[in-house]
This record gives C-alpha cells, structure tokens and sequence, in this order.
C-alpha cells in the first residue's frame, strides 16, 4: 500500500513538472514571436503621436500671448515698454519692428546653431540681430519717417532688447527653424500686445485721444498722469496682475529654480537659487 502511494505521488509530480515546462515552453514561444513586432512599432513611428501643424501654432502663440509674455510675464524689455507706450500708434510700431527682428534673427539662428562656435556664440548672435535691426530701421525711415522720429533712439536698442536675445539663447539655438520662426512669431505678437494694451490705455486717459483722435469726453479734460513715467508704471503694475490672474487660470505650471526658465539666460538670479 505503501508502495503505491509513493508510485502514485511521483507520477504526479512528474505530471506537474511536465506541465510547467510546457508552460514555460509557450512562454517562452510567444515571447520571440512579440519581439520581433515590438522592435517593428519602435522603429516606426506613430502617426498619431505627432501634433498637428494647428495645434502647435495655437500653444505657441498661447505661450507668447498670455502664458510666457515677454513683457507681463517674464518682465523682459520694460525700457522700450514704458518709453514708447504713450501712444497706441508707437506702441504697434515698435511691435512690429521687434517682431520682424524676432523672427528672421531666431530663424538664421536655427540654421547656423551647428555652425557657430559655443565660444563665440553670444557676439555671433548680437550680430545677426544688429544686421536685422538696421534693415528694419532703414525701411522706417524709407516709408515711416513719422513713426522713426517718434521713436527715436529706442528702434535701434532692439539689438540690446533681451526679448530677442534670450529666445536666440533659449530656444532657436537648439530648435529647428521653423519652429524658431514660430517662437519669435509669438513671442513678437505677446511683446506687442502688451505695448498696444498699454499705449491705449496711456493714450486714452493721458491725452484724451486713440491713435491721434480726439475723443470727445476725455479731450477737454486729460490725466495728464498717464502719460509721464508715473502713470506708465501705474499701468505696467495693473497689466501685469491681469496676467497673472490670466495664468492661473490657464493652470501654468510652477516652476521650481531656473532650468525649465526661459528667462535663465539673461537673468542675474540664474546659478544663485532663482526667484524665490
């Protein structure tokens, strides 16, 4: 009786043993049959993963408008902000010259960012801007003589505008130049509508007046306030709360120190902690 208790214990436990290498056998064959199609949808790859063109336009300028807006945002260019803001008409001007600067400075860029030596790129850099300024300011004064006088010194400081500079260091150096065109694109069209918001704001109260015309309730009786520094700052300060509250809204993420920045590379709180 013995004996047949123990014949019959192994012969199961043969029986199992038999089972689990079958198992593991299956495993196994199911395993070298998935590699190959695994390695397959890896090298290809998925249509549905790319963006499309309108989607990455519409965060783009998303970015630029509301979310990172040079000037309300990342506080970049406030001397030509305050300076050429007294009028819508000059605010719009500066604007689209900073733009056009913007996008042909961050697509030339792109295309030379394997060319132009680490060393050098900095001088590299201001060079190309001071060669897009100077276009843009000869066809100022070619076809806008008015709008060159009135803003004065402030049109060729764009070379020194750390808008321009700190997208060339963020971003077109290591982007493609499409989407470099496209970052100066927003960030050119952020920068001005934050100059025309604040210029007809200025305008408006401080000379009674949108665009050179009169308006006919605040003509007679101006805040002159608004149109000197003062009131510039007054405006530059409410702006900015808007957009802030504007931010949070849209659920801006929190930045922790300064390597997602994009103000990193012109700002003197960058390798000290950031903004605390």
């Amino acid at each position: 009786m013995a004996k047949k208790t123990i014949s019959m214990r192994r012969e199961s436990h043969e029986e199992s043993a038999a089972i689990i290498e079958e198992i593991q056998v299956t495993e196994q064959t199911e395993e070298a049959a998935a590699e190959p199609a695994a390695i397959a949808e890896t090298a290809t790859p998925k249509q549905n993963d790319k963006k499309p063109a309108a989607g990455v336009f519409g965060d783009a300028m998303k970015r630029g408008i509301i979310l990172e807006n040079p000037v309300l945002r990342l506080v970049l260019g406030t001397c030509p902000t305050l300076a050429t803001t007294t009028a819508a008409s000059n605010a719009i001007g500066m604007g689209i010259a900073a733009t056009l600067v913007l996008i042909c400075s961050n697509t030339v860029i792109s295309l030379l960012r394997h060319v132009i030596p680490d060393k050098v790129r900095i001088p590299a850099y201001i060079t190309i801007i001071a060669s897009f300024v100077s276009i843009v300011q000869m066809l100022v004064k070619a076809f806008a003589p008015a709008l060159d006088e009135s803003l004065g010194i402030y049109l060729p400081l764009i070379v020194v505008n750390c808008i321009i500079l700190g997208r060339a260091e963020m971003y077109a150096s290591k982007h493609a130049p499409a989407l470099s065109a496209l970052d100066g694109l927003a960030m050119g069209v952020g920068f001005t509508t934050a100059l025309l918001c604040m210029g007809t704001i200025r305008e408006i109260l401080g000379a009674g007046s949108l665009f050179g015309a009169k308006l006919p309730i605040l003509s007679g009786q101006p805040i002159l306030f608004f149109s000197l520094a003062p009131g510039g700052f007054f405006v530059f300060g409410m702006l900015i709360a808007a957009a802030n509250k504007l931010s949070k809204k849209n659920n801006l993420p929190v930045r922790n120190g300064c390597g997602d920045c994009p103000a990193a590379a012109t700002c003197s709180l960058s390798g000290k902690g950031g903004c605390k």
